[in-house]
């Protein structure tokens, strides 16, 4: 009962912590611009990851033949992904692009789909459905119409269509390799894409930030909390668990960040954005109704 009780405390942690990454990343681009604080994000934990693997023993080392798996592993996360959100929460509300993300797990299947030929079940396509009618209700709002930046949603979900092209990627990288180092290993090679894109993109007017304590302390809490540790807990949760029924846990996300953004962004969260919040939610639950396969995680 005690393990139990410990094991689903960590996931929910993770998602908390995954909630918190997007009122974390609105306060953080007050000062820093999107990729200014996406390559220190991923430098400060990298730094971190490598002193937690050390230290404890789990440093494996990176072989050859796999350099190139990781190298398009790290392209489309944290690279794409990264860029998606990051820049897509300049225009559009922590609760929507929470929601957008929450979607991950519903589309995943139609690009296994697509590549893979698996096929897709009655629930995963009811449950596209009646998600996407949720996030309708999340972005229209009754008398005023479409309220979200139509750029701004495209980013979100090119950050949804990167994190399922990592899934894909992920499947073949070896199990040899335990999610601390994967994580490093991405993280590490992201910076690869980050530190060209940043001296094209923001160095020049690096001189003029005006950096706040707040927008340092979102800063590290990005790096330290949703870069790092969120992953952990959530990494050792699907090693016992299984990666279906840890996923579920992500269906609360959207919620935990509604709740989140009201709280400390002063978001204001209409009935109709709640209401399209539960939808989404419900349409999660259902596209995941059936499936009881889960993978095991190399520790």
């Amino acid at each position: 009962m005690y393990k139990s009780i410990k094991l689903y405390t960590a996931i929910v942690l993770a998602m908390v912590f995954w909630s918190f990454s997007f009122i974390w990343t609105r306060v953080a681009i007050h000062s820093f611009h999107p990729m200014t604080l996406i390559t220190l994000r991923l430098v400060i934990a990298s730094v971190l990851l490598f002193i937690v693997a050390k230290s404890s023993g789990k440093l494996q080392k990176l072989r050859r033949e796999d350099f190139k798996w990781f190298i398009l592993l790290a392209f489309f996360e944290p690279f794409l992904y990264y860029v998606g959100e990051t820049y897509g929460l300049t225009t559009v509300e922590s609760t929507l692009a929470a929601v957008i993300i929450s979607t991950i797990p519903l589309f995943a299947p139609v690009l296994a789909f697509v590549i893979l030929r698996e096929r897709i079940g009655w629930a995963t396509i009811i449950g596209i459905l009646v998600s996407l009618i949720g996030v309708f209700f999340v972005i229209y709002e009754p008398g005023g119409g479409f309220k979200a930046n139509p750029w701004g949603v495209a980013l979100m979900f090119m950050a949804v269509f990167s994190a399922i092209c990592y899934a894909t990627v992920l499947r073949k990288i070896p199990t040899h390799y335990n999610n601390m180092n994967v994580i490093f290993y991405q993280s590490l090679l992201g910076l690869i894409f980050f530190i060209p894109t940043f001296f094209l993109t923001d160095y020049p007017t690096i001189q003029s930030l005006k950096v706040t304590n707040e927008s340092l302390f979102a800063l590290l809490m990005l790096s330290v909390f949703a870069s790092v540790i969120a992953f952990v807990l959530f990494a050792g949760a699907v090693r016992k668990v299984g990666v279906t029924r840890t996923n579920v846990f992500v269906n609360l996300i959207p919620v935990f960040t509604a709740i989140l953004s009201w709280m400390i962004l002063d978001e204001i969260i209409t009935i109709s954005k709640w209401f399209g919040i539960a939808v989404v939610v419900v349409g999660l639950f259902v596209s995941q109704w059936g499936k009881r396969k889960s993978f095991k995680v190399s520790s």
